[in-house]
């Protein structure tokens, strides 16, 4: 009986609990067709994906044969035909695309297929390497073909949905969907700005010259990099802003540079040192250390200690966002700059100058029997500085260049300052080419903020 009962109460435990669930709701109807899907990238993908090319280059490398010994009528040396792929974009119907200059250097010949499948030959109209950014061309025989127009990469924000198209691993055509992960993203090394646009939507090998394009159908970056340990998509990309894309345009077609405008001031970026020194509420922007005589800075009413926090509408933050800013301006304009002086938010107009090149740089390249031997050095101005992607300088000797296999190589690099010999001053080449002749026993270095000496015996 016992048995019986509780049987019975866990039979109505059960149809209470059954009583008190939730209804199942009513099933949900299929979609009756495409307009009830979800929303989809594809109108915006057939839009743009005309604009997106494959890219094929082909470079013959000499190459060193390695013989047990010498064949008679045999070269050592002989050639290597090696092929690479990447992306581009077509920025003009009259067939000029964008692509990294990474992709076409050296290349001997440049190959361009459409999404169409049409093939074309690519002329390379320029390269700027400082960018990372090449300009090609293809002849379409009075066709005009479909192309991207840019947006200004200043407009879009992190959290904005982007796609990137491109050819990844030599596949065709592919496109792939993400979020601007960040903006003003540093990645050093890979080009002069170091100033991108991060996205998590996926950038693989041969994404390379690729889209980033807003929803919008609208240019933003080119796809330039990626970060990764395993050489795949981690989900972290770097694309060059469209500004600097256009500024690449505007002077490439025209066979010109970018030149970057100088400032006539020296910088460095506010640490939380240097921001409690200067009674700021946080560590911000570029304190201005030196004011060139007779500069923009100076004759825009910049002084020592400024700290320079805006340039036109945009902030600055560091010498990288100073760059690319710079990058973006052409010489000869007016432009407000915002800088904080005694607790004071402050606007000066600047007119932007171009980067003089005094003294002259009268590179010489050093020989002889001295450890300098095989070193280029060139005489310090604010042009060389620039070239070099420098932004601020010092007067004296830089090197510029190494011999490979020399020995200047072994104690010194690209980019140091050449700073005394023997315990001597050198302000420019033509003194350190004096001071060299009599024997060199050391040689006094500058390298990022350090010196160093090197004896010699």
């Amino acid at each position: 009986m016992a048995r019986r009962a509780i049987l019975m109460a866990m039979a109505m435990v059960g149809s209470l609990a059954a009583a008190l669930a939730p209804l199942p709701g009513p099933a949900q109807p299929l979609p009756a067709d495409r307009s009830e899907l979800s929303f989809s990238y594809a109108p915006l993908v057939k839009r743009v994906s005309p604009a997106v090319v494959n890219i094929y280059t082909t470079t013959t490398a000499r190459v060193q044969r390695r013989l047990p010994f010498p064949f008679p009528g045999v070269p050592n040396a002989g050639e290597r035909v090696q092929n690479a792929l990447g992306s581009g974009v077509l920025v003009r119907p009259d067939g000029l695309i964008v692509t990294n200059a990474h992709v076409v250097k050296g290349a001997d010949e440049v190959r361009v297929v459409l999404a169409d499948r049409r093939e074309f030959e690519a002329k390379v109209v320029s390269q700027e390497e400082r960018f990372d950014l090449a300009l090609l061309r293809i002849d379409g025989n009075g066709d005009k073909f479909p192309f991207l127009e840019m947006r200004d990469s200043d407009s879009v924000e992190v959290g904005d949905i982007v796609l990137a198209i491109g050819n990844p691993f030599g596949l065709t055509q592919t496109v792939t969907s993400g979020i601007i992960s960040a903006l003003a993203r540093s990645a050093g090394g890979v080009n002069d700005s170091s100033f991108f646009i991060q996205t998590d939507a996926a950038i693989n090998p041969g994404n390379s010259g690729g889209a980033l394009v807003s929803l919008d159908g609208r240019l933003i970056g080119i796809n330039t990099a990626i970060y990764s340990q395993t050489g795949g998509s981690v989900g972290i990309g770097f694309a060059t802003p469209s500004n600097i894309v256009t500024r690449v345009v505007a002077t490439g077609e025209s066979g010109g540079r970018i030149v970057r405008p100088w400032l006539g001031i020296n910088m460095q970026r506010v640490t939380p040192d240097l921001a409690s020194g200067l009674n700021l509420p946080r560590p911000v922007g570029l304190v201005v250390k030196e004011v060139f005589p007779g500069g923009p800075g100076a004759r825009a009413g910049l002084k020592r200690n400024d700290v320079i926090v805006g340039l036109k509408d945009q902030p600055i933050d560091d010498e990288a966002s100073m760059r690319f800013r710079l990058a973006t301006l052409q010489v000869d304009t007016v432009v407000p700059i915002r800088v904080i002086r005694g607790g004071k938010e402050l606007v000066f107009d600047m007119k932007l100058a171009p980067p003089p090149e005094d003294p002259p740089r009268d590179k010489s390249q050093l020989e002889g029997r001295q450890p300098l031997s095989g070193a280029s050095v060139a005489n310090m101005s604010p042009a060389v500085a620039d070239e070099l992607g420098l932004v601020e300088w010092r007067p004296g000797v830089i090197v510029t260049e190494i011999t490979p296999g020399s020995y200047a190589g072994r104690f010194i690099r690209p980019g140091d300052m050449i700073l005394g010999i023997n315990g001597q001053d050198v302000k420019n080449v033509a003194e350190l080419k004096k001071r060299i002749t009599g024997g060199v026993a050391s040689v006094t270095i500058g390298r990022e903020g350090m010196v160093s000496t090197v004896q010699f015996r």
